[in-house]
Parts: structure tokens; sequence; C-alpha cells
């Protein structure tokens, strides 16, 4: 069984999620499903088998959910340092063409978005600068073409 790299926060994030899922989403879909039982016929009932559905969802996720936390390997962001890019670091790119500057930190899969800034350390952006420093270059592939960016700043707070 893999671990899965996280920060606090994603885990944070994921446990909020199945505390939800659990407790007010389960419940409102068991008494949807009785409701829907009480109209008769469950055969052609619609609500009755949209309801179904929407927990068979629900409990996919949660076991989902549960199985990513009990996975998690959490990194404290806050006890790492140095100028060397790894897993949680905050890195200030310029993009060598345009020189505009974008910064993303370096997180796990599950907790990746990158209108946020969080770049999914499994990304081949994120690949590319593991273990690059302030002042190097890295070029991606991207589906439009290769871009070459330049690490302009690491920090880790």
């Amino acid at each position: 069984m893999d671990k899965i790299p996280m920060t606090a926060e994603g885990q944070v994030r994921l446990e909020t999620e199945l505390k939800h899922l659990k407790t007010v989403e389960r419940p409102t879909i068991i008494r949807a499903i009785a409701e829907a039982r009480d109209h008769g016929d469950l055969s052609e009932n619609a609500e009755y088998h949209a309801a179904r559905e929407r927990q068979s969802f629900i409990e996919g996720r949660i076991a989902e959910l549960e199985d990513k936390i009990s996975r998690a390997e959490v990194i404290d962001v806050s006890k790492l340092s140095g100028k060397v890019i790894k897993f949680g670091a905050k890195v200030t790119l310029a993009d060598e063409d345009t020189d505009e500057e974008s910064t993303y930190q370096i997180v796990g899969a599950e907790e990746a978005d990158i209108d946020q800034g969080r770049l999914s350390v499994t990304s081949p952006l994120a690949r590319a600068l593991i273990g690059k420093q302030t002042g190097d270059s890295v070029e991606v592939t991207t589906p439009r073409g290769s871009k070459a960016y330049e690490i302009t700043k690491v920090r880790y707070r």
C-alpha cells in the first residue's frame, strides 16, 4: 500500500469533506430513500432510483476518502527549509519567453488545484522542479509545446 504525500492542510480538507459526507449527506440521502419508498411501486419510482444512485456515489466517496486518509503521509511544511525545491516548497517561476511570474506550492495529488496555485507533486512541472534551486532553469513539455521557466524564488513558509 503506497503512502500518499500531503500537507497538513490537505489532510484537514479531506477529513472535513469526510465528516460532512457522514454527518450531513448520508443522513439526508437515507431520509430521501425512505420518503421515496413511501411513494409506492419502486420499479417505476424515479425519486427512489435517483436517491439510491446518490447514495452509491456518497458511499463510494466515503470509502475513497477513508482510504486516502489512512494512507496519508502528512508532511509538515513549516519544518522544512533550504534552497533546494522539494515537496511543500512555494516556488516563483518566471516564464523565459514573456517574463510573466507565477507562484506555485508543490503539494500532494489529492490537494492540487492549479487555480489556487497548488501544483501536484506528480505533475510534469513539479517533477522538473524537484531538486532545483533559485536561478536554475527548467524546461517542461506541455500540451501546448515546450515551455522554459527560471526559478526566481523558493520558500517554505
